[in-house]
């Protein structure tokens, strides 16, 4: 590691040796790929390229939903088999992350292959108290995640409702309580457990595949903001309560969320804008350009005004490396600002008035082409 520079993340220093590992929440393979989804995705990408410049290797693992509620529902709808439906839509978001430059992951486990984890889980939360049984379900105690996102029970509630937490599930001891393991219909995927016919609940899947493909102590998580609860919360306090290895993650990116027309972009709000779509008329460089000249944290609106000015943007800043000039101290200056929560306005602004190498090497860490 270049031990002057280090990697700062909403205001925390993380500080790595020797490798750093990143968790990436990766797709529920139903419906993809939104603008929503690339965001997160080349974040991660930059984050990755940003760090490896401290002189450590990146190992990243990006996972694939494939057993999940979202998916069942779409399957039976569209009169498809659920495992098909996954494969495809994975094939496609892969062909998306490869249009727009986003490097592959070193791990994309698939929560399919990962159940017999999720049961292991669930019997060492039992193990430690923490976990109980109800009618072939098991829950994870997770009253005291509200207070660790920062929010008061009222407001806990309203985001489980909202986010799949089920609060108003009648078996559990708390509205807040996590399924860890879930009875399954005859009509839905299962498998054997203790406690019957089941699957793995969502935010166990995360928990296991991070703990399974990188191990106990992750560097940097990201994930959508609109994924800190309850997802993130459950998923870390599981965690740290099966192994009492504490933080379960060092860091977090959780990139904005997207707007069209001043709304969230999201399926049940009908205002998805695919990559695909947006790739037919516009370059992968400037899709990436519009989605970094911002702070990361904050929610961005998309429109094609957009898009045009981050294509405008990038016809300077090819005109600014084409020039001659760029020096050591620029470059140094660049790379200080991204290694400083990610800045890259500030390290687009010194790469377009330094020009040459130092452009050229600030497009390589935004990942340019």
């Amino acid at each position: 590691m270049n031990g002057d520079r280090v990697l700062t993340l909403a205001g925390q220093d993380v500080p790595v040796v020797g490798t750093a590992r990143m968790y990436v929440c990766g797709i529920t393979p139903y419906d993809t790929t939104h603008l929503g989804h690339a965001s997160m995705f080349v974040w991660a990408d930059v984050a990755a390229r940003v760090l490896q410049t401290t002189g450590v290797d990146v190992a990243i693992s990006r996972n694939i939903t494939d057993v999940d509620d979202e998916l069942l529902a779409r399957a039976e709808a569209e009169n498809v088999g659920w495992r098909s439906l996954a494969v495809q839509q994975t094939y496609r978001f892969e062909r998306d992350m490869a249009d727009l430059n986003v490097a592959k992951p070193t791990y994309e486990p698939k929560s399919f292959d990962y159940v017999a984890d999720v049961l292991a889980l669930a019997q060492i939360l039992m193990g430690r108290g923490v976990a109980y049984e109800r009618e072939g379900n098991v829950y994870f105690r997770a009253a005291s995640t509200a207070e660790r996102a920062g929010l008061s029970r009222d407001e806990a509630l309203a985001l489980a409702a909202e986010r799949g937490g089920y609060p108003d599930d009648p078996l559990k001891d708390d509205p807040l309580d996590a399924v860890v393991w879930q009875r399954a219909s005859e009509d839905e995927p299962g498998w054997p457990s203790p406690w019957g016919r089941g699957r793995p609940g969502w935010h166990a899947e995360c928990t296991v595949m991070a703990l399974a493909t990188l191990g106990p102590g992750i560097d940097v998580h990201v994930g959508g903001a609109d994924l800190a609860f309850p997802h993130h919360a459950v998923e870390a306090a599981q965690g740290e309560a099966a192994l009492d290895v504490h933080p379960f993650a060092r860091s977090w990116l959780r990139v904005g969320t997207v707007r069209v027309g001043g709304e969230k972009m999201a399926k049940s709000a009908g205002n998805l804008v695919m990559v695909q779509e947006v790739l037919d008329s516009s370059s992968p460089d400037a899709v990436r350009l519009m989605i970094l000249d911002r702070p990361w944290s904050e929610p961005w609106e998309y429109s094609k005004e957009a898009l045009a000015d981050a294509s405008a943007r990038l016809e300077g800043l090819w005109r600014a490396a084409g020039r001659r000039d760029g020096d050591d101290a620029a470059t140094d200056a660049a790379v200080d600002a991204l290694l400083d929560d990610l800045d890259v306005p500030r390290a687009l602004r010194i790469a377009e008035e330094a020009g040459g190498r130092t452009t050229r090497a600030v497009a390589g860490l935004l990942g340019l082409t």
